[in-house]
């Protein structure tokens, strides 16, 4: 009965989890809730996302998914922000 195999799947070690990723992710879906509206507070939130989920994939931690995550929510986020910021220049050129 010594010789039994204590297997508990929960006890396994995981890998650390970049904080970088879990910024990147978090800079992303904030970018992307802004992106229409608050132009200002979007762009600088993507820009960041995407420079933080490149220095998160790259330092070898875990948690390159959410990294990913950030990456897309960040790029995605960029376009109607630079839609709404053409949008308004164009207004205003025609009406200014």
């Amino acid at each position: 009965m010594d010789n039994q195999i204590n297997y508990n799947p929960n006890n396994q070690s995981k890998p650390p989890v970049s904080g970088a990723c879990i910024a990147s992710m978090i800079l992303g879906i904030v970018a992307l809730l802004t992106g229409c509206c608050l132009y200002y507070v979007s762009i600088p939130c993507a820009i960041l996302g995407i420079i933080l989920a490149a220095v998160g994939m790259k330092s070898g931690k875990g948690g390159k998914g959410m990294g990913i995550a950030g990456l897309v929510c960040s790029i995605v986020s960029l376009v109607p922000a630079i839609i709404v910021i053409v949008t308004g220049a164009a207004l205003t050129e025609a009406f200014g």
